[in-house]
Parts: C-alpha cells; structure tokens; sequence
C-alpha cells in the first residue's frame, strides 16, 4: 500500500512489529545515538522517543522523535512500497526510464505501456490545504530550539539536523533547474539560522551556483523534516535526470505527491509533511562548519558553507520530529547504500551487460569501495569496467577503490574475493592508478580536500597478451562425488548442513 505519510509509515512499522515507543525521557544530545548504535548493529526497530528531554537544561520538548527509521533492508524497501527483493525489479525501471531503448517488437511495446502510462501519471498534484501548515511560525515566533535537534557526538560545535529534505530550484526553465529534493545536514547557528552543508557536485549547490550567477537576492529554499517514506527515499535514489524526485516519489508510491506552496518562499513542499522550514540561502555570508562525526567514523575538517535564514517555521498541530545519526558503519547511510545496491545494478548492466554484479560493502562507508563481478571477454576487458563504474553514474564518483573479479567469484563474499586478489592479480601489472580526481572533501586521506586518487584492482583471469604465461585451471571436485555426497549427507551421521561450497 501506498504512504501518504510518514505517520501512515509508522502505523506500518509498528503494527508489524518494527517499532518501538519510548515513554523514559531520553536526551537529544549524545543519549539517542548511543541507544541508536545499538539498534542498528543488531537490525532493531525505529524508535519513536515520546519523552524527549535535555539533561542539561531540563527542557521538555513538544513532539517526540523518531529515529532509526530505515535501519534495516526490510524497512527501505518497504518504505519503497517494495519487499527487498523486489528493489532489483525498481533498478529495471529505473534503467528503463533513464535509457529507453525501441523495443523489440510489437509485444515488448505493448508491454512498456503500462509503465509509461504510470510514469506519465505520476507528476505531483497541487493542493490547496495541507496539514504541514496547520501551524505557521514567523518573525519572533521562529526558534529551532524548540526542535529537538540531535547532538550526535561529543566536542561537536552545535545540534544538527540530519534528515533534512532540502527543495530548491534553479532560475531557469530547462530540466536541470527543475525541483531538486536533497538531503543536506543543517549545522544550528541560532533561532532563525543554520549552515547548508551542499557538495558542489549535488542539486541543491548546482542551482545555488546558477542562481548567484545570475540573481542578487538570496536563493530560496525550504527544508522538510518527515515527508512520507517514498519522497525521503526519491531523494536518495539515483533519479533520471529528466525526472525530478516528486515525479519519482510519485511512481514509487503509486499515488501523485500532493504539493502546497510554500508561505514565504517560492517554493511547494509535500503536503503530508511534519515540518517544513521555509527561508533563504545566502549568496555571500558564509561560515565555518563542523566539525562533527561523519560516515567516515571520523570528525569532518571544517569547511565554510553558506548560510540558511528562517523567514518561516510550518508544522501539523502535533509534529513529529525525524533524526538519525552519522558515524563508522553500520549507520542509516550504509543501511540505504546496501538497500540501493540492489538498485544500481540494472542501471550498471543496462549499459555494461558484462558486469554480473556489483557490491558496495558496507564497511566501505557507503560508496568507497565497490567490488565488480564480470564476464570477461577480452584483454583490458576489466580496465574498461573500472572507468565505468567511476564515470557511469555520479554516485560513484567519489569511489576510491574498484575491485573487478570473474563471474566465478562471489563480489559479495571476502574470502572469495581474497583469493581472486592473491591468485590472479600481480601488484603491479594488474593495478591501475588514477591520480588528481574528484574525492569527497571529507576524505582526509587525499592529499587535497577535494581531489584525491583512485585504485583499479584487475583479479581477473588473464588473457594474451594480459599474459605471456600458461593460466593455471582451478581445481574442480567431480560432479557426480559432489551430487553422491550431498545425497548421503543424513545416511553419514556427520554434523552440519552438508552442503557443496566449491563453485564450478
């Protein structure tokens, strides 16, 4: 079913087991990440804390937060309306949408209509009330330490907010500067003020660059915290560039985003949302920010970032406040990259067919690290699969390392690919350096902010003239003793599953 809300989310996830309230106050401040980290090392519920209270000050918020919302697999793919295994079918249309290919025939035509049917349907609608306007905060009214805001982690500077979906749009009228939807953690400056820390290369930055190229008043934006599952999640899916995310969140719902315009910006925002801040970015003031606990595991260097100013605070009647928190894996960011996994792979065989499967370990922080199984078919087969993972899909950009193995080898499984490293690759034939690239400017390893190296590992077979020497045959156990022992396995009395584990 479809989720108008993040409420009707939570309905879900607590109905099926996968949510927990929390009547004990519990602080914002450093208490709900540590009760977090617990949580998702052991695939836990969301939480929804009723009690959120500051031990410092003994202040009692009003609306309580939820957190741990797409701590697992299971819950991002229901967020997506979706069961896990159904998220490589998404990836199929998603591909599909983003390279359409003529189809086949006639068949394969009339079989493609009732997804462009859904995908034409789907353009957000407008609508003239919205619960997330039921409150409407401005001027001396607006204070964002009235919100729970988490504080993640000791010695950082100030409370962030880190699900913030942040809707921009560009100047102009092409496609690029259509709504953008992003997710950008908000440093808290004071009341009315926060940082907007945007990568250069993301939506949100790229229109604020075309609007001070050609504007001189403030860039509008507004910041939703708690849309309803489908719009979060558009928001983090690797999008075709000629659909904006409402659209998206439109198909992975199955039901049109409503939208409201916005009070004091240009702007509309999901009419179902729990709070929206509405105000303006500025073109010229910009300040330091962090540092603070990153996905890295490690503190961020600071950075300037400009400044975001509060023309307007709307909410439902009883807002519900939604958090997370960053740090060394697992974290709700590794949880999406495992969940997206599934997603990227269509989008990656669509263009490369040789590639069987594609792996970001978690461990990898996300994206840092990505394990590529191939059927190889010529020499320097696997070099051209390195430099289309890096160049393919803008979410991959930032990966340092790329491991390509044989269709042969399990991408997803570190034994096997250890062995394929050690047996099949020499350091430095097989090893392809790629010097003064883009690199996350949280990357403190790179020598520059910004610009780094990346890493090429070739543990594919070898073929001429990759190789001047005869390749060695891996060892093989006979089918048939294989099939007898796996029949007598109960007959033996021997312990365990008895299951075969060498591969062909």
């Amino acid at each position: 079913m479809p989720y108008e809300s993040l409420r009707d989310f939570i309905q879900k996830l607590e109905s099926s087991g996968r949510l927990v309230r929390v009547a004990a106050p519990v602080d914002p401040h450093l208490e709900m990440t540590e009760i977090q980290t617990r949580l998702l090392a052991e695939g836990g519920p969301a939480v929804l804390f009723e009690n959120p209270v500051s031990k410092t000050t003994g202040k009692r918020y009003a609306m309580p937060v939820l957190v741990n919302l797409f701590g697992t697999v299971e819950r991002v793919a229901w967020g997506m309306d979706r069961e896990p295994e159904g998220l490589r079918a998404l990836g199929e249309t998603l591909a599909f949408l983003k390279q359409p290919e003529p189809p086949g025939g006639f068949k394969e035509a009339w079989e493609m209509l009732p997804l462009l049917k859904t995908a034409l349907a789907m353009k957000p609608r407008q609508v003239g009330y919205a619960p997330v306007q039921d409150v409407v905060l401005t001027g001396d009214r607006i204070d964002l330490t009235e919100l729970p805001v988490q504080g993640c982690w000791p010695g950082e500077p100030a409370p962030l907010i880190t699900w913030p979906l942040v809707v921009t749009k560009g100047p102009g009228k092409g496609k690029s500067d259509n709504f953008n939807l992003g997710i950008y953690r908000m440093q808290v400056l004071g009341r009315n003020q926060t940082l907007m820390r945007w990568l250069k290369h993301r939506g949100g930055a790229q229109h604020h660059a075309r609007w001070a190229a050609s504007k001189r008043e403030p860039f509008p934006a507004a910041v939703v915290i708690g849309a309803d599952p489908g719009t979060i999640l558009a928001a983090v899916t690797p999008v075709p560039d000629t659909m904006s995310e409402y659209h998206f969140a439109g198909m992975l719902r199955g039901r049109k985003v409503e939208l409201v315009d916005c009070k004091t910006v240009p702007l509309q925002v999901p009419a179902q949302a729990e709070i929206v801040l509405e105000g303006h970015v500025s073109l010229e003031d910009y300040r330091d920010e962090g540092p603070y606990g990153d996905h890295t595991g490690y503190y961020n260097s600071v950075e300037p970032f400009p400044v975001f100013t509060i023309s307007a605070i709307t909410m439902r009647r009883d807002p519900i406040y939604l958090s997370t928190f960053t740090g060394r894996p697992p974290d709700e960011p590794s949880v999406l990259g495992e969940a997206l996994n599934e997603v990227f792979i269509p989008l990656l065989t669509q263009q490369f067919p040789e590639i069987v499967d594609f792996w970001l370990p978690p461990e990898g922080c996300s994206y840092r690290i990505a394990i590529v199984s191939m059927k190889k078919a010529y020499p320097g087969h696997a070099k051209r699969v390195m430099f289309g993972v890096w160049s393919f899909l803008r979410q991959f950009m930032y990966t340092k390392f790329v491991i390509v193995v044989d269709d042969d080898i399990n991408a997803r499984d570190w034994k096997d690919v250890m062995w394929a490293i050690s047996t099949r690759m020499d350091p430095v034939r097989d090893l392809t350096l790629v010097e003064r690239t883009p690199i996350d400017y949280l990357d403190f390893a790179s020598p520059e902010s910004g610009l780094g190296g990346k890493i090429g590992l070739d543990a594919t077979n070898k073929l001429p003239p990759e190789t001047h020497r005869e390749w060695g045959e891996k060892i093989a156990m006979d089918r048939n003793i294989v099939d007898n022992v796996t029949a007598r396995w109960a007959e033996l009395g021997l312990p365990g599953s008895g299951k075969p584990i060498w591969k062909r």
